[in-house]
């Protein structure tokens, strides 16, 4: 049985269904997270999760027990659930001591004190608890929205967006922390937020979200890799489509040349394999891509993106379509050049150019023929 399980659940503001039969579940220990772009509906979720919103079809189950259906409804304070909000919400005229132990007030002052000690050597906030909010950084605040979270050891953690408003390398820092932070509590989680990023380092499973549905529960791997339809693909990571024309229903032509999958192409959800001559589009990360100046391949570059370690560069093939290679930096060349390529595909993922959202990728490890 799921620790978390939402089965079918609507809500709507007056006429405006913003959630759509929304379904998920989440084992014991597991950290899940809703991604998505604004208005997606993910913080709703999380709000119906928390008991702030009410229902209109559908029921949520914690460790079980139905907390909310569209007639009932318990209340947020008997569910267990502790919440880190974005702007941290701590006390400022509390101590960081009295803020973690702000939900503890119903324990002895030795039982109090020893769980806040515990929670500041988790956070890596030993001897601070006598500071006060303003003192600390940004980062430090988030840690003690963290630990007060978690002080009364939930059934359930909820994080709405907590990394927002950090500078970017404070928050890629802190996100993988944070993970860690959670698992030694052993906690049950689930995130909100519309960075992939934070989700990639977060989470062990992502639900992506559009128009008030999950369009892919899974792990970060296969979002990447296996995408369910054409927006996850659009959504994660980064990628160009070619056109392409099913051989078999194994093999697919592209510009670049023949892919050869292990497992049967799959063009569209309703349909039982690819007809041989079906014009797909097929789904080409910049990892797909190796820079090999002794290929017989060529492509120009149009514009390149330094990254440090790489560059990605962004190739004008022959034909004119547009793709991206991820390239080590010290391959650095100039706009107008035109560099060898090669194709190393590990999947095959394709999409019919007149169903795209329907789609369903292949799964396989792939070569070039």
């Amino acid at each position: 049985m799921s620790h978390l399980d939402l089965s079918r659940i609507d809500l709507a503001f007056g006429s405006h269904l913003v959630v759509r039969q929304l379904s998920l579940q989440l084992e014991k220990g597991r950290i899940g997270c809703l991604l998505g772009p604004s208005g997606c509906g993910k913080t709703t979720v999380l709000r119906c999760i928390a008991g702030f919103e009410r229902l209109a079809a559908g029921e949520i189950r914690l460790d079980g027990e139905v907390v909310s259906t569209p007639r009932h409804m318990l209340p947020p304070e008997r569910r267990r659930i502790g919440m880190v909000f974005q702007d941290y919400a701590l006390f400022p005229h509390l101590s960081v001591a009295d803020n973690i132990g702000f939900g503890l007030r119903r324990d002895s002052a030795a039982v109090r004190n020893a769980r806040v000690d515990e929670l500041l050597a988790l956070v890596g906030l030993a001897g601070q608890g006598r500071k006060y909010p303003h003192e600390m950084s940004g980062g430090q605040q988030q840690r003690v929205a963290l630990a007060r979270a978690l002080a009364p050891k939930p059934s359930l953690l909820l994080l709405d967006e907590p990394f927002s408003n950090l500078d970017v390398e404070l928050r890629e820092r802190l996100s993988y922390e944070v993970r860690e932070i959670i698992k030694a509590a052993d906690t049950t989680a689930i995130l909100v937020t519309h960075d992939q990023h934070e989700a990639f380092a977060v989470a062990d499973e992502i639900g992506i979200m559009h128009e008030g549905r999950i369009q892919q529960w899974d792990t970060p791997y296969n979002l990447y890799h296996r995408p369910a339809n054409r927006f996850v693909a659009d959504f994660i990571g980064q990628g160009a489509f070619l056109r392409g024309k099913v051989l078999d229903d194994h093999r697919v032509q592209i510009e670049l040349g023949v892919l050869d999958s292990t497992q049967p192409l799959v063009c569209c959800a309703d349909c039982a394999g690819c007809v041989h001559g079906s014009p797909v589009d097929v789904l080409l990360r910049p990892d797909d891509l190796v820079h090999d100046d002794a290929s017989a391949l060529r492509a120009e570059v149009v514009h390149k993106a330094f990254r440090g370690a790489d560059i990605l560069y962004t190739l004008r093939l022959a034909g004119g379509a547009r793709v991206l290679s991820l390239v080590p930096s010290h391959h650095n060349h100039a706009i107008g050049e035109r560099i060898g390529i090669r194709l190393d595909v590990d999947h095959v993922v394709t999409f019919s150019d007149e169903r795209a959202d329907e789609c369903a990728p292949a799964h396989p490890a792939a070569s070039l023929a």
